[in-house]
């Protein structure tokens, strides 16, 4: 099977079973420049890429300054697209199978109290100010990220039948492409609402999505990485990641330092295993050390 044709097949597949579009373009970036490498090295068909091309790449990726990350997704993809051949009876061995990742510096931003007031602040002056309907719209952006946790996609996907303000719940399309409960706070839910109220009058066409443009029209990602590219340019913070994903850190974070189970965190966050979310109770963990020694039992005693 000549490689190009293989990994034509690859995306192909992924695209049936519902892959999205980002991990379509990620498959793409991190895979075709290898395969390009591969045939300009004489491996035309996939059953004459080694072990060595696929090392052999890594290593100039990393001659390049490719950041441990990058190399990382590469090797995970590279995995995933020879597994796939070996599935498809083209080889049958996957040769990036026995690859290791590179130990990377686990660095996750998260916001302080300070910032995050300091970006409400912003919007509220702004909103007072102009009285627009952006000020608004991205102080309640904020708002939602900050107290539920949600992903940047669900976030412009939200619509205002998915809110269920009598049970304090909306509907998210997750990342496993299923529809997925996230809980609403009290004070969460009267913000919505005194929105929903706001939208109604100043957009006069109440839109289905709970976020629009001035114009009435749907989000992309785009728009909202326009509206955090703005924000990063007003706030100005040192050594912190202004986006959505930030705001879904802060909100682990929260949790793991309010010393919330796992199990319970997993569910919250909507994480597909616990792995994953041991990882930030792992990372963030250092409160619980702490409030171990303030508060043990054994600290009212001489031994």
């Amino acid at each position: 099977m000549l490689l190009k044709f293989a990994f034509d097949d690859f995306i192909a597949d992924r695209r049936f079973n519902n892959t999205t579009e980002s991990n379509i373009k990620s498959y793409k970036y991190m895979i075709k420049p290898f395969i390009d490498y591969c045939i300009e090295e004489g491996a035309v068909n996939v059953e004459d890429v080694t072990r060595s091309h696929f090392k052999n790449y890594l290593i100039m990726a990393q001659k390049q300054n490719r950041k441990p990350n990058t190399i990382n997704t590469i090797i995970l993809r590279g995995k995933a697209f020879f597994n796939y051949c070996v599935e498809e009876g083209y080889i049958t061995e996957n040769i990036a199978k026995k690859i290791k990742t590179q130990k990377v510096d686990l660095k996750i931003d998260t916001f302080t109290d300070q910032q995050i007031n300091q970006m409400l602040a912003y919007y509220r002056s702004q909103r007072k100010r102009h009285q627009s309907y952006s000020s608004y719209r991205n102080y309640l952006i904020i708002l939602v990220l900050l107290g539920t946790g949600i992903r940047r996609k669900e976030l412009i996907m939200l619509k205002w039948d998915d809110v269920d303000f009598t049970n304090q719940t909306f509907q998210v399309h997750g990342k496993s492409r299923k529809y997925e409960t996230v809980f609403l706070t009290d004070k969460l839910t009267r913000e919505l609402l005194a929105f929903k109220t706001f939208s109604s009058n100043f957009l006069k066409n109440e839109s289905e999505y709970v976020f629009v443009t001035n114009k009435n029209e749907a989000f992309t990602i785009n728009t909202i990485d326009y509206v955090f590219r703005e924000l990063k340019e007003k706030m100005n913070f040192k050594d912190t990641r202004v986006s959505p994903h930030t705001f879904r850190h802060t909100f682990c974070r929260n949790l793991v330092q309010s010393n919330v189970n796992s199990f319970t965190i997993m569910k919250l966050m909507r994480h597909e295993n616990i792995v994953t979310t041991q990882r930030y109770v792992n990372l963030w963990g250092s409160h619980l050390k702490k409030e171990n020694d303030k508060h043990n039992p054994l600290n009212n005693f001489d031994f």
